[in-house]
């Protein structure tokens, strides 16, 4: 069945008049004939009947009209919301991102984004979630983008630099280690620890960096989110490493840069690869990539 021919009889069936439809479509009357007689043939039944000089719709075709109707409007929205959803100026975003940049990176990201002119109009719908749990919804085309940790062994998804984070002990102010300015790694061996769990894209980092200093901490909890260990640290429960952000100031904890061992910890721009993306979200892939250089990778 030919969609052109669906859209010739909602214009015919609306005017009952060949000339009038032909003219309205921009196509001969011979040709509206020839359609109408191929979708009759099609489905097996005629849908108009003359009427003197004009016609009108049968029984059956009064029927059909209301579907054909229907499916047509339905296409008609359908295609105007892609031409929304794609249109550079006026597109929809779906990004996800780690809890560390919910407080800080992302609403200024956001907020130097629209205030150029040309991207006022993009909307965005925003998720949170752990690396682990970012990287699926990705996969399933649920997000466009996720800034998150590196993860190895995805060789569908391209992983860009975008930002760096200091790492930190935490610990309470009621804390022995609470009289100390800084910290090495390899001191606190012998206190509780609060970790990350699994899903969440620091935890490999974190081991890491114990490793380096000879250290098997003493980890007496897992959570996702870094508020959740802040929390914990406060009332003196454990210690953590966690990343410096800026929610911090609002625990009644000690914040304890470490010197050593070195490292660097940085956030990824993750995209599928070899998939298309609509232009309002490529502008803001490359915004993001320029946002990373000009204000943390190059400091």
């Amino acid at each position: 069945m030919n969609l052109n021919h669906l859209s010739y009889f909602r214009v015919l069936a609306k005017l009952e008049h060949y000339t009038q439809a032909a003219e309205e479509l921009s196509i001969t009357q011979p040709s509206l004939s020839h359609a109408m007689f191929a979708l009759e043939k099609d489905l097996g039944t005629y849908l108009f009947e003359k009427q003197g000089r004009n016609i009108k719709l049968t029984k059956y075709g009064k029927i059909y009209y209301e579907y054909v109707d229907k499916a047509l409007s339905e296409l008609e929205r359908g295609e105007k919301k892609l031409k929304e959803l794609t249109n550079v100026s006026t597109g929809t975003i779906e990004l996800g991102y780690i809890y560390t940049l919910g407080p800080n990176f992302v609403p200024k990201l956001i907020k130097n984004f629209t205030n150029a002119d040309e991207n006022k109009n993009i909307k965005f719908l925003f998720g949170q979630g752990t690396t682990q749990s970012l990287i699926k919804d990705l996969k399933e085309e649920k997000y466009d983008m996720v800034f998150c940790s590196l993860v190895d062994d995805e060789p569908d998804i391209e992983f860009i630099p975008i930002a760096n984070e200091e790492l930190v002990i935490i610990v309470s102010n009621e804390h022995p280690l609470a009289k100390n300015e800084f910290i090495d790694l390899s001191e606190v061996g012998n206190y509780p620890f609060i970790g990350f769990s699994e899903k969440s894209g620091i935890r490999s980092l974190i081991s890491d960096l114990f490793k380096e200093v000879d250290i098997n901490p003493n980890i007496i909890c897992e959570v996702e989110e870094d508020n959740a260990v802040a929390g914990l640290v406060e009332i003196n429960y454990g210690i953590a490493v966690v990343p410096k952000i800026s929610s911090l100031k609002y625990y009644n904890v000690k914040v304890l840069p470490i010197i050593n061992p070195k490292h660097e910890r940085f956030i990824y721009l993750a995209t599928l690869k070899n998939r298309y993306l609509t232009p309002s979200v490529n502008l803001f892939k490359n915004y993001s990539i320029e946002y990373g250089k000009n204000n943390f990778l190059n400091k």
